[in-house]
């Protein structure tokens, strides 16, 4: 039964980091490599709308950001072209529904952070020209649009910058993403939104109090905008106890959000990290500098191929399947069939 519905769901990952393992390999094999790799996990776990941030790591800040920005855009472009009989890159609403329609994994292209902007807002113009439809401004600390979580202590909002940067990402019809946005400029950007926020990759601060999820007033502000909190599945944001970092807990989250919003706002942004991590990271290094074990994984569910064991536990906790359904992808396909491209 599990099964029959998963099929039949729109299933939409908002935070998967494979550019960073596909940019990796020299860019002739990128359309190869992401075949070989990514494309059977995908298919495997019934993804049919897969966002692709773009991440660019500390070494490459802030000297080359801009320069890794290009690539991993470039990359993107280069796996949609070298399999077109699996994979489109989607600029709006219509692109997506005309790749499910033809049974092809709808990709959409993100910044994570956007480093290579900097203070340049103009460049997210260039940026949207080259297809990127979804854009967070800050990630774990400070940058010349906003602070990230880890630096909630400055309780500051966002800079000039920061505030042009929303204005001209809504007029551009790229999302919004207030995952790892500092809770000061959370706030702010709640004050300023004309447009649905998605948070790509966010817990529940209630349940976990880790400065990476979301406070319940911060949850209702997404939701009031009409937009979508994307539950992540890593470890550390969802229990601090290892006993409850389970699949069981992403449901928790999960059930947290409806309860509080409504069934309407809530998606998956699992960050499956553990198999990027072992691609980019040597072995002599660590894989972050937060405290957090980022390439630790939930058992049973590490990667995008296992996808449909979460669908079999919601459905175990009771959920009806058009809340399973929503869930899963249909939320997030309803924003970007709204929003996705649509500028003003």
């Amino acid at each position: 039964m599990s099964a029959d519905l998963h099929g039949h769901a729109v299933v939409a990952d908002t935070h998967n980091d494979l550019l960073m393992s596909v940019v990796e390999r020299p860019p002739h094999r990128w359309a190869e490599f992401f075949r070989e790799r990514w494309l059977p996990q995908l298919q495997e776990g019934g993804v049919n709308i897969q966002v692709l941030p773009v991440f660019v790591d500390d070494q490459f800040r802030p000297e080359v950001a801009l320069r890794r920005t290009l690539r991993m855009i470039e990359a993107a472009h280069a796996l949609a072209e070298g399999n077109p009989d699996h994979v489109r890159l989607c600029l709006d609403g219509d692109d997506i529904d005309a790749a499910l329609a033809e049974d092809r994994i709808a990709l959409v292209l993100a910044l994570e952070s956007a480093p290579g902007v900097d203070a340049d807002v103009e460049l997210f113009r260039t940026l949207h020209r080259l297809g990127v439809r979804v854009a967070s401004i800050a990630h774990w600390g400070r940058t010349p649009l906003a602070d990230g979580s880890g630096e909630d202590a400055t309780g500051s909002r966002l800079t000039a910058a920061g505030v042009e940067a929303l204005r001209e990402l809504e007029r551009l019809g790229v999302v919004f993403d207030i995952s790892h946005l500092g809770a000061s400029c959370v706030a702010h950007v709640l004050e300023l939104a004309t447009r649905p926020l998605l948070a790509s990759h966010s817990g529940v601060r209630a349940l976990c109090d880790h400065h990476r999820n979301l406070t319940d007033d911060q949850i209702r502000g997404v939701a009031a905008t009409g937009g979508v909190v994307c539950v992540n599945f890593v470890p550390h944001f969802l229990s601090a106890d290892p006993e409850q970092q389970t699949i069981e807990r992403i449901v928790d989250h999960i059930e947290y959000v409806i309860d509080l919003v409504g069934i309407d706002h809530v998606g998956i942004g699992p960050d499956f990290l553990r198999e990027v991590i072992a691609d980019v990271v040597p072995p002599c290094c660590d894989s972050d500098a937060t405290g957090v074990p980022l390439d630790a994984s939930l058992p049973g569910l590490d990667g995008p191929a296992e996808l449909p064991y979460l669908t079999a536990m919601l459905l175990k906790r009771g959920l009806p399947e058009d809340h399973i359904r929503a869930v899963l992808g249909g939320n997030v396909h309803r924003l970007f069939r709204a929003e996705l491209g649509r500028g003003r």
